[in-house]
Formats: structure tokens, sequence, C-alpha cells
């Protein structure tokens, strides 16, 4: 295993432990905030919506496409925490507590299996880049995530490419120097022509 990613495991199992914490003290407060938001007269999506932020940390209320495109894009914004719900998923979630728990389901087992597939890639020498979690409209989940090279493969692999890019200008060089040894013995004969000429009669 790669010494360089323990720490990034041990950090991603720590986010881990510290939103199970988080989870397990704020599961109370959900129901007491619906009581109060009904006391209030708040609504019941605005009231989980707090929820859902206090339980994830970055909780955006947004429709996003299931196409390749709208992933590609909305994954380049996320950080590894992010959790993406359409507006009428969250309508669903904050009415119905059976959908509620199902789609929280969802987004938990992806923050659960990070810990384990950070290792995992770390094991074949990539580095584990979770994004986040989509709920579509449809009420689809995508999760979002990637893998780069390690460090240490990044730095072969630029050593390797700086080998081939200093041989190929070696070799550009030598062409270079051999084409104009060839040029100068073009000129030579043009400029001695005439004379070799007068001595082979």
């Amino acid at each position: 295993m790669n010494v360089s990613n323990v720490g990034n495991i041990l950090n991603s199992a720590y986010q881990y432990t510290s939103r199970t914490q988080k989870t397990t003290a704020s599961s109370t407060n959900f129901t007491e905030s619906l009581q109060g938001a009904a006391k209030a007269d708040t609504s019941n999506v605005d009231v989980y919506t707090k929820y859902l932020k206090s339980k994830y940390g970055k909780v955006t209320i947004q429709s996003v496409g299931k196409d390749q495109a709208s992933l590609d894009g909305i994954g380049k914004s996320m950080s590894g925490n992010n959790v993406i719900i359409a507006p009428n998923i969250l309508e669903q979630m904050a009415n119905d507590p059976e959908k509620a728990a199902y789609y929280e389901k969802k987004i938990d087992d992806f923050f659960e299996a990070t810990p384990q597939l950070s290792a995992s890639f770390a094991a074949k020498g990539l580095v584990y880049e979770p994004g986040g979690v989509v709920v579509h409209e449809d009420g689809s989940v995508t999760y979002i995530g990637g893998c780069s090279d390690s460090p240490e493969r990044v730095a072969e692999v630029n050593a390797i490419n700086k080998a081939k890019r200093e041989k190929e200008a070696a070799q550009r060089k030598a062409s270079l120097e051999h084409s104009q040894e060839a040029a100068e013995q073009q000129r030579q004969i043009v400029e001695f022509g005439p004379f070799w000429r007068a001595v082979r009669l």
C-alpha cells in the first residue's frame, strides 16, 4: 500500500466518523424540528433542508440531468462531500419519512463506501477522488467519483516523458547537424565544380 495515501484514507475515515456522529446527534433534532415547524408555520421542506445540511454539510437543491455532459459538468464542481437533490424529490423526502429514509440510506452508502474505496484504489497505486451524490428528478441516484494516479506514478510518468523528449531533441540535433554537413558538401561541390571539371579534362 502506498504510504503517502494513508493520510488520505485516514482523513476519509475521520470525515465519515464525524458525519456519522452528526447524523446520530441530529436525528432526534429532525423530528423535533418538524414538530416545531408545524407550530411555527414553517414549511417541512425548509426544515428538512436545514436538517440535511446539518447531517451532510454541502447540500444543493438542483435538478441535474442524467446525461454524461450534465454529470461531467456538475462533477467538476464537487469536492467529495456534495449532495445534490432535485426539488421534487426533496419535497417528497420532507413529507414522507419512508422516502426520506430511503434516499438518506442511498446518500449514506456513498459516504460509507469512501474509506473502503480509498484503500482499494491506494492498493493499486491510485488515488480515489469522491465527488458526491446526485438524486435526480426521476428518483434515480448517481454517485460521482473518479481516480487519479498517485504522486509517485505521476513523477514516474513525467520522468519517462522527459527522457523521451530529451532523446527526441538529441536525435533532432544530430539530424540537423547531418543536414548542415550535407549542405556544406553540396555548397563546396557547387563552388568548386568548374575546377574539378577542368581537372578531369
